[in-house]
């Protein structure tokens, strides 16, 4: 089997760290320009050759986001930017418009090109096409079933390399095509800047009688009527490796630090898991049950085993999961006996803390008994954003490690 690659997103240097921390094998950013997460804070080309260095000391690549959907005036910057990236070692660029593949081709010849899912590549026809436009991976459509996976595979070159979203929201049109952020609010989402105007909750308005508004309703279900779900594979990772994608992508550069520590931890334990113990691994409920202690929509395997009617989450735009982000951990104190912490979300004195982590402190427990401010003040509420604490236990915790406060059973 080939090395199968968790891929994870970062929307700045900060998280880009939490990534690689939480299991990562790699990441994709995107830069100041030429990214379809304009809203994201994103890297400056000092973050981006910063990142390289750092992934590169660690065995890891960095691939660098250019998937916007270019006009005239983008062309001979990209290929200013495609030459920078070059230089400075990059892995490889995400690209959507074909305009750019040759641009970068020519500009940068020894740069590697992974297709964008903006490309919507359905069929091995469309992948063999690509691979002649010198493309090296093909990051496939959401909207295909494990059986089209494979027959894709089969009928490509082996040399090319097949990526799928495995989890994380998506996008209620087709491959991210939009135009309802452009319609509704002026934001072109093909060039990064959409809204989520399909989140919203709309009505309707009636004007022969009296003009009032109306609530806009699918059946009884409920009102969000274009708003997808969260793609969750986590216990299906075995049909979709067999298929022969051999990097699997986690969706989300706009998500936080904390989504991002616990939907890559859970699913770094679950590959490791599967490719140790087979099929096996999906039996553990723990993963499923970690992807629910941060934000989420409800989940869909979305067209993975053929087609599926029940990709919309009619009820509401989004949960707020079984736990609250509470503190960072900075460090440990061994003499003292304390961790210090830098505060998130408010908690207090006695309340139950759950320690997330990519090592061996994964899951313990630290009850909130003892705690201080800097200056060794009792800390009953802590309620002060970014306050560094002293939390007094026995749990000898470790620097980029996170708390969390379970809310339900």
């Amino acid at each position: 089997m080939n090395k199968i690659e968790l891929l994870a997103p970062a929307g700045n240097f900060s998280k880009f760290l939490t990534a690689l921390q939480f299991g990562a094998d790699d990441v994709y950013i995107g830069g100041k320009d030429f990214s379809l997460r304009a809203f994201s804070e994103n890297f400056t080309r000092e973050d981006i050759e910063k990142a390289l260095q750092i992934a590169h000391k660690q065995g890891k690549k960095v691939y660098v986001a250019v998937n916007i959907f270019a006009k005239n005036s983008d062309v001979e910057p990209a290929a200013r930017y495609f030459e920078f990236l070059s230089g400075i070692g990059a892995d490889a660029v995400i690209i959507t418009d074909p305009g750019l593949i040759e641009t970068c081709g020519a500009a940068a010849p020894g740069l590697t090109m992974h297709l964008s899912t903006q490309a919507n590549t359905l069929n091995y026809a469309s992948v063999n096409f690509w691979v002649r436009q010198g493309i090296k991976r093909v990051i496939l459509a959401r909207e295909l079933s494990v059986a089209e996976l494979s027959e894709i595979r089969e009928k490509v070159p082996e040399s090319v390399e097949l990526e799928a979203f495995v989890h994380g929201a998506m996008c209620i049109s087709y491959s991210g095509r939009c135009l309802l952020s452009n319609y509704l609010n002026g934001r072109d989402s093909n060039r990064g800047e959409c809204v989520q105007a399909c989140r919203w909750k709309f009505g309707v308005r009636e004007y022969e009688k009296g003009g009032n508004y109306l609530t806009a309703e699918e059946d009884e279900r409920g009102t969000y009527l274009m708003n997808s779900k969260d793609l969750n594979m986590i216990s299906h990772l075995a049909p979709i490796i067999n298929a022969g994608v051999t990097s699997l992508k986690i969706e989300g550069r706009m998500k936080s630090e904390y989504y991002l520590a616990t939907v890559i931890n859970a699913y770094r334990r679950a590959l490791d898991d599967f490719l140790e113990n087979g099929d096996s691994y999906a039996k553990n409920p723990l993963y499923e049950k970690e992807l629910r202690n941060t934000a989420h929509r409800a989940f869909t395997t979305a067209y993975a085993f053929g087609n599926n009617a029940q990709t919309v989450n009619y009820n509401d735009s989004q949960s707020q999961g079984n736990a609250v982000f509470a503190a960072n951990v900075i460090g440990y104190d061994e003499e003292g006996g304390f961790a210090v912490i830098e505060m998130r979300n408010r908690f207090l004195k006695g309340d139950v803390l759950e320690v997330l982590s990519p090592g061996e402190n994964f899951g313990k427990v630290i009850v909130a008994e003892k705690m201080e401010d800097e200056d060794g003040n009792p800390v009953d509420d802590a309620k002060l954003v970014q306050q560094k604490i002293r939390l007094f236990t026995s749990v000898r915790l470790v620097a980029g490690e996170l708390l969390r406060r379970p809310v339900q059973a």
